[in-house]
């Protein structure tokens, strides 16, 4: 004979709220890559150009990083942010207008930081061609 089934118990969702979060804008040369953390490093959300319905070539242009990021920006709307700092990392055409499509999310940007990695010194370079 079967025992009854115990019906689920459901956990109760913990709501956090963070007043200051940070932003993370990787501008690639095909992509663009939004993610929002809290300020130790925790993904509460992210989209990219490929996630906002872009695809091949239209995915690496300004327009689409503007709806990746305001898609981004979209989805964390129940952590109560204000304020967030923005570092922004790449040279893709993204760049600029995924800050724009932040702001148009109505979150103030207290900082923006490029951390475009940048070498200096390297290997050494090939021998100069001799015609």
């Amino acid at each position: 004979m079967a025992s009854p089934a115990k019906p689920k118990v459901k956990k109760k969702k913990i709501k956090r709220t963070i007043p200051v979060a940070r932003v993370c804008v990787y501008a690639g040369e095909n992509n663009t890559i939004v993610t929002v953390t809290d300020l130790e490093g925790n993904k509460l959300g992210g989209s990219s150009c490929g996630a906002a319905g872009f695809k091949g070539t239209r995915k690496s242009t300004p327009y689409a990083a503007k709806i990746a990021a305001e898609k981004a920006i979209e989805q964390i709307q129940g952590f109560g942010i204000q304020t967030v700092h923005v570092e922004v990392k790449g040279l893709g055409p993204g760049r600029e207008q995924a800050l724009r499509g932040i702001q148009g999310g109505g979150i103030d940007l207290e900082s923006i930081v490029d951390t475009t990695p940048v070498a200096h010194g390297g290997c050494r370079p090939r021998r100069r061609r001799r015609v």
